[in-house]
């Protein structure tokens, strides 16, 4: 063990500057990434857009960070192309971050999220295979450190938007004046639909969308380009509605508890990753992922077990794509040439799944935010146990190749 930890120690010293900088350029993405849930109703208001319209904003990001994904890999054939494409994508996001304040129409928003989306694409794909290039085979404990860095900053993105969230409606109609008291989200349900009458899909009673917009997320953004997922991006949404109706800031209190638990996941799973194998760290990811979505699925209405719930599952979700990262460079030998194939599936996925999500809340209410989240992850653990059990096969018919991967600790390979 002791000869590992000095193997592991001497690689990072001899690549110190350059993963110091792929971690650091994620931390910026995890800002970014995280920033967008809370802000959702807060940026319908700078726009005066229905929901549906909104929700269409964030597919454009996602979609655009599908393509920055796929073309990442061309940047990637030499050291001076990556790190040239990884600051000029930061720049960019900056850049984006700087205008959006003054994007009052949709179809702006989607073109500035789209661009964001775009650089936030090339630098996924460009540090995930910069990373497994630099230390091959014992990659898999820096990818826990790179995707914690990215929770560390969506960790910091809603603590620093918060104090920038309307508690109420930030849109006032058009024949009140700018003194007049605004009423509150919950008032207004109340107003729409009778107090005490659940509304199973609030999107048939819109909020004004004409008038005086009073929303303050606009200096949020600014302080963003200072500074620079399904579940993270639609929490919030689920919280505000029925049957939790929480407050605008409770409901943003969500985005830091899943963020936080995200990032200590991922710091206890750069340990955890040096001593377990991939197969191991994804089945206990993935199996608590399952149980938490189920019993959030029995636990509903309970304001308190949403926090509960979100806590877990940040910490469950947490390891999923860099141990999935590593156990394919594993039974691969890959060497990073494959990682743009990964990091665009990813996307991909994640995409589609907020289209989805976003498109069923639309249509059927809130609840179906969960069941949706629900039906996913059971899909994914399904499929890791196809790509496990495919490999057992594929390992027993080569005799020279490495054996059928275990369930099990790792052994010491340094000697102890």
């Amino acid at each position: 063990m002791k000869r590992l930890d000095e193997h592991i120690w001497s690689l990072f010293r001899r690549h110190l500057q350059q993963t110091l900088t792929y971690w650091s350029v994620f931390f910026s993405v995890g800002l970014c990434v995280a920033f967008l849930g809370p802000t959702i109703l807060d940026l319908r208001c700078q726009t005066q857009c229905t929901l549906q319209q909104i929700t269409w904003v964030f597919f454009s990001q996602q979609f655009f960070l599908l393509v920055g994904s796929s073309v990442g890999g061309f940047f990637s054939k030499t050291l001076l192309s990556s790190l040239s494409a990884l600051f000029t994508s930061t720049l960019i996001i900056s850049l984006v971050f700087t205008i959006i304040p003054l994007c009052h129409h949709v179809i702006l928003l989607s073109i500035a999220m789209g661009v964001a989306g775009k650089a936030m694409g090339v630098i996924d794909t460009i540090g995930n295979l910069q990373l497994v290039k630099l230390y091959q085979k014992d990659s898999a404990v820096f990818l826990q450190a790179l995707h914690f860095f990215i929770g560390l900053g969506a960790l910091v993105s809603p603590l620093v938007v918060d104090p920038f969230l309307a508690d109420d409606s930030c849109v006032l109609s058009a024949n009140w004046t700018a003194n007049s008291s605004s009423p509150d989200l919950e008032h207004l349900r109340n107003t729409l639909a009778g107090h005490g009458a659940a509304l199973h899909n609030t999107s048939q009673y819109p909020l004004y969308t004409d008038g005086v917009v009073v929303t303050r997320v606009s200096y949020a953004f600014w302080i963003m380009a200072i500074m620079n997922g399904s579940y993270a991006g639609f929490v919030y949404t689920y919280a505000v509605s029925p049957p939790l109706l929480m407050g605008h800031k409770t409901a943003g209190c969500l985005d830091s508890v899943f963020w936080a638990s995200v990032t200590a996941g991922r710091l206890s799973f750069i340990f955890l990753s040096y001593k377990y194998t991939a197969p191991l760290l994804l089945s206990i990811c993935l199996v608590g992922v399952i149980l938490v979505h189920s019993l959030l699925l029995i636990f509903y209405t309970s304001h308190v077990f949403l926090f509960i719930g979100t806590c877990v599952l940040g910490l469950c979700i947490s390891s999923v794509f860099p141990s999935m990262l590593a156990f394919t460079e594993d039974i691969l030998d890959y060497k990073g040439s494959a990682t743009t194939v990964l990091v665009t599936s990813a996307s991909t996925g994640e995409m589609m799944l907020q289209l989805l999500v976003g498109s069923v809340i639309q249509s059927k209410g809130s609840y179906s935010f969960l069941l949706c989240t629900t039906i996913t992850s059971c899909i994914g653990f399904f499929l890791f146990l196809l790509l496990l059990y495919t490999h057992c096969v594929h390992s027993n018919h080569q005799p020279d190749s490495s054996r059928c991967v275990d369930l099990k600790e790792q052994p010491n390979s340094g000697g102890s």
